[in-house]
């Protein structure tokens, strides 16, 4: 399950008051908070459009340094193109904006699985001083091989995020990136990808700056954390998170049999289905040598079913 930012950019969230409100309502500085901006997503008694024109209409946008995009309306049947095109149509005016994350539903709004999206690119196009981007669904999700040359975090949650937007992902040219996180899902909600997808990524060809690297919230954890175990680019980071998936005995063997990971200051391995035994050999090897671990297992539950053992990722549906 996911929830609302609390947090963007450095910056409270601040709900953005509805018609009804917003008139008896002493709105902070324009700069001071990242604005969420929503609608209802059923029976919405405005679009999302109309919401943003009010937005700007009552705050300075020029001032505006992040903004949210929660729901929209019927999220999970259309996608956010009248969203980029109101938010891509107010650049102009947007002349502070650092921040930006569109689709930021919880469940009772729209599920992670449902929330259609489309292609995002045009707003890293349109908005080249933005420094931390971040999209949540991933039904419709697309990136182009984006170049841009400030952004410093990107952010993609999804319960599955289809392999041709990961390779869109892993093709961009952000030379100023240091935070990656990517939710990759699992094959019943479109997660598709396979490890070969993030090679661009994990051989160090790639993403000058980038200092911390989440390949989280996938069914093929094991298998990525084999390829992280020999990928060029973990020399460069700070910190490594392969949370929230499944990941096993198998794939914590892969880590400890690899490149040593005791430069890192953080590894986050937390949502995992591993034994005791492997649990000790990594704190043995990592935490003796000063790393910040995260073992905790969580809500990682398991189900036996006709002779079959079921794992799951922390975020599916």
């Amino acid at each position: 399950m996911v929830s609302h930012k609390n947090e963007w950019c450095g910056l409270p969230v601040y709900d953005f008051p509805g018609p009804e409100d917003q008139a008896g309502t002493k709105l902070p500085d324009a700069g001071a908070v990242a604005w969420r901006v929503s609608v209802d997503t059923y029976d919405a008694e405005e679009t999302w459009p109309e919401a943003f024109a009010r937005f700007t209409a009552a705050v300075d946008p020029g001032a505006v340094r992040a903004i949210v995009v929660g729901a929209w309306e019927e999220a999970y049947e259309n996608g956010p193109e009248k969203v980029i095109r109101a938010l891509l149509d107010a650049r102009g005016r947007l002349t502070s904006l650092r921040g930006l994350f569109l689709g930021d539903m919880e469940s009772e709004e729209c599920e992670i699985s449902w929330i259609t999206q489309g292609d995002v690119t045009p707003l890293l196009d349109g908005f080249p001083d933005l420094e931390e981007f971040g999209v949540r669904g991933g039904t419709g999700l697309a990136f182009s091989a984006a170049a841009h040359r400030r952004l410093r975090s990107l952010l993609v949650e999804t319960g599955g995020m289809h392999a041709e937007a990961v390779r869109g992902v892993a093709a961009c040219d952000l030379p100023a990136l240091r935070s990656l996180e990517l939710w990759l899902g699992t094959d019943q909600y479109g997660g598709d990808c396979a490890v070969g997808d993030v090679a661009p990524i994990l051989d160090g060809s790639r993403l000058p700056a980038l200092r911390h690297l989440a390949l989280v919230n996938s069914d093929i954890e094991d298998a990525i954390a084999a390829a992280v175990a020999s990928a060029p680019v973990v020399a460069r980071l700070t910190s490594l998170d392969l949370s929230k998936g499944v990941l096993t005995d198998e794939g914590a063997t892969a880590l400890l049999g690899g490149q040593p990971l005791t430069h890192l200051d953080r590894l986050d391995l937390h949502h995992n289905y591993l034994t005791g035994p492997l649990r000790q050999r990594l704190r043995e090897t990592l935490e003796s040598a000063g790393v910040v671990l995260d073992l905790d297992p969580g809500h990682a539950d398991e189900d036996e079913w006709d002779g079959r053992v079921w794992r799951y990722v922390a975020v599916g549906e």
